[in-house]
């Protein structure tokens, strides 16, 4: 005889349902252990608890490996919805109270990672009950989030024109032309932008925005773009360029430590830098939420004081000629 809400309710914990998700998610009763900080044996024992509750096997091996059973399925959906309810409640209580709360999904590109520490900084000081996650991806994970519309806001670059999405420029992103110390490059006094393009040029991988941005320019101004190497991230590509396997365009804020310990080297160059804009990004039609609005509104009431920090942030050693 099915079991009735009732007798459900009595015996069902949210411990248990957490327990349950934290395995659902990990398919594994150790790795959700060290999730939640507990052993093996206190997960089986939730787990145990609660197919006896349900009267349902939710987790069945096969071989080594874990598997949710059909019952386990339809309760990973429940519970999905279950905690969703509780963080609205959440926030409501929170609004309630005159508060500011819930949980703030951000996704940056690999560009803006270095700056968003500096944006939560004082933005957690003012909402002390926002729960902030944050994502770092390349440009192309990022635009496939926002069409799937995942998280709350997007921090990024190069925002697509043709796209239902609302932009907030808050920052300028600076691509610079950089050589590591000692290149012959510095000893030229004329250097073109051709001439730099064809010293071993590494870039990062197809879909990224600071390459997209190279890309456009040489387009534009009818220069070869014939990359020697394409390198995964920005960190990678900058220690690349020190190691002297060839030189790139980066993002000033990225460099700002290799420039004042003068490994890296600006080249002068007509055309350069280029310059975008940091952006604050999500889809038209969507709702805001609380913390999703006080994030929007913070950024647009300090776009100045922003400015001002990471141009601090960005002292760098003088371009070579």
């Amino acid at each position: 005889m099915p079991l009735s809400i009732q007798n459900i309710a009595a015996r069902l914990t949210f411990r248990q349902l957490q327990v349950f998700k934290a395995v659902y998610k990990r398919q594994s009763y150790s790795k959700a252990g060290e999730l939640l900080g507990l052993t093996q044996p206190a997960v089986s024992s939730q787990m145990r608890q609660l197919e006896q509750s349900l009267g349902h096997p939710l987790f069945e091996y096969v071989g080594r490996r874990l598997f949710c059973t059909a019952a386990g399925e339809r309760l990973a959906e429940s519970i999905n919805k279950i905690f969703i309810e509780l963080a609205d409640l959440q926030t409501d209580l929170a609004a309630l109270q005159g508060n500011v709360a819930g949980e703030l999904k951000l996704v940056a590109v690999n560009t803006a990672q270095y700056m968003v520490p500096y944006l939560l900084r004082a933005f957690l000081d003012l909402y002390p009950h926002v729960s902030v996650r944050v994502k770092v991806v390349n440009r192309s994970t990022a635009l496939q989030r926002l069409n799937e519309n995942n998280d709350d806001l997007v921090i990024m670059g190069m925002v697509p024109a043709d796209k239902p999405l609302v932009s907030l420029p808050f920052l300028d992103n600076e691509l610079v032309p950089v050589v590591p110390d000692g290149h012959p490059l510095l000893t030229q006094t004329q250097l073109t932008a051709q001439q730099f393009l064809d010293s071993n040029l590494l870039v990062r991988e197809a879909g990224s925005g600071s390459r997209l941005a190279l890309e456009q320019h040489c387009q534009e101004h009818h220069l070869r773009f014939m990359p020697s190497m394409e390198i995964g991230s920005n960190d990678a590509v900058k220690h690349a360029v020190i190691a002297g396997l060839g030189v790139a365009v980066l993002p000033k804020l990225s460099i700002s430590t290799e420039l004042q310990l003068e490994r890296l080297h600006i080249a002068k160059i007509e055309g350069f830098p280029l310059r975008r804009s940091f952006c604050i990004v999500h889809p038209q039609a969507k709702h805001p939420t609380p913390a999703m609005q006080a994030f929007l509104d913070y950024i647009q009431q300090n776009i100045k004081q922003f400015e001002k920090i990471f141009q601090l942030n960005n002292q760098e050693s003088k371009p070579v000629f």
